[in-house]
């Protein structure tokens, strides 16, 4: 099959990675989960102590982090140095940094670099919040998926309890985290989060995941291959 790249845009917990990593499955492409690797940057910056205010030292550490996304078999692993932090970036700490961290235009330049060098040899799917508006604005799929808040407060809380049983978190409290940080992702200066003009909106809501990967599958036949 020819090759081509696939951009999925959209909120926290919309179920970006999931689908984006089921798209690539079948259609034997990489997977690039970008979230991942803004929880990665912010993982570093909270081990290493950096306050809020120390703008110049996160950047300087973000330039040197080698971030390494591996395919395993319950989903993406990733590598920070050397070192398996896959399940380490998704606790609560994390997760209510992950904008702060992901706001430096710097930061952003940093990873949105590695990340266009990943999509040059197309056969792509990548996921986040300004792929198709910012990082691979030449994708020949474009799509942004959304889901009502509730929702995807479920859907993440369902994803942290499996993977840490024990995390102290409460839906209710979940769902105003991701509320704020739609806000805080749609106010940011750097790359915020914005449906592409030429990406397809899907409301996730009421919609199984493989019906949604389905849709995605048929969308790329129309759009690359003419509906063949």
């Amino acid at each position: 099959m020819e090759k081509f790249n696939i951009a999925i845009d959209g909120p926290a917990g919309a179920g970006k990675s999931t689908i984006a990593r089921l798209v690539a499955k079948e259609l034997d492409f990489i997977y690039v989960d970008t979230g991942a690797m803004y929880r990665a940057v912010t993982w570093k910056v909270l081990q290493e102590g950096l306050q809020p205010d120390q703008t110049e030292e996160m950047v300087a550490l973000a330039s040197r982090m080698e971030i390494r996304l591996m395919p395993g078999e319950n989903g993406q692993l990733v590598y920070v140095d050397g070192e398996d932090v896959t399940g380490l970036i998704r606790t609560p700490d994390v997760t209510g940094n992950v904008s702060r961290v992901s706001s430096i235009a710097e930061i952003r330049a940093i990873l949105t670099a590695k990340q266009q060098e990943l999509a040059k040899s197309k056969g792509v799917v990548m996921d986040g919040r300004d792929i198709g508006s910012h990082v691979l604005p030449d994708a020949e799929v474009k799509i942004f998926l959304t889901a009502s808040v509730r929702i995807r407060a479920e859907r993440r809380y369902k994803e942290m309890k499996e993977a840490q049983p024990d995390v102290d978190i409460t839906l209710e409290k979940l769902e105003r985290d991701i509320a704020e940080r739609d806000r805080m992702d749609q106010q940011r200066e750097a790359s915020p989060l914005v449906r592409a003009a030429d990406a397809v909106l899907m409301d996730t809501t009421d919609m199984p995941i493989p019906e949604v990967v389905e849709s995605i599958l048929e969308l790329c036949k129309t759009q690359v291959h003419g509906g063949k």
